[in-house]
């Protein structure tokens, strides 16, 4: 995911995004997880318990090279 200039990055970064077009909320903790939800005193307890109930998302693995190595 990418932010704009001037978004604050680091190792306790919490955010909340609203969804546009919808009454819901994106949680997103500093260790990748996530969660939606239509409060957003939900979504704080939820990211203020780190780590109770979370699991972090787990990075793709990186694509294959392109350049293969023949023996």
């Amino acid at each position: 995911m990418s932010f704009p200039a001037g978004a604050r990055i680091g190792e306790r970064v919490y955010r909340i995004h609203w969804v546009p077009g919808t009454d819901t909320l994106r949680g997103i903790c500093h260790c990748g997880a996530e969660r939606v939800a239509e409060e957003p005193v939900e979504l704080w307890e939820w990211l203020l318990a780190h780590p109770q109930g979370h699991v972090a998302a787990v990075p793709a693995p990186a694509p294959p090279s392109r350049l293969a190595v023949r023996a």
